[in-house]
């Protein structure tokens, strides 16, 4: 994701894109949360606040992974 502009947890897809990049061998239906959560809050173009997150934003982003798998 560099060079692209800043990613804030509603940005699901551009974040599914790139953890499917940065981790393609994982299979994201088995990811755990907190996993999930730390990933996502040090990808470059992370900028929102660490704190923000939810579960629903969580699995929005889970889902969202799984389905750009495919």
């Amino acid at each position: 994701m560099r060079g692209a502009s800043t990613v804030k947890w509603t940005d699901t897809h551009n974040i599914a894109m790139a953890l499917i990049a940065l981790y393609p061998d994982i299979n994201p239906q088995y990811i755990r949360f907190t996993d999930l959560h730390r990933w996502v809050i040090t990808l470059d173009d992370f900028d929102d606040e660490p704190n923000k997150s939810s579960e629903r934003i969580l699995e929005a982003i889970q889902l969202a992974w799984i389905k750009d798998s495919d």
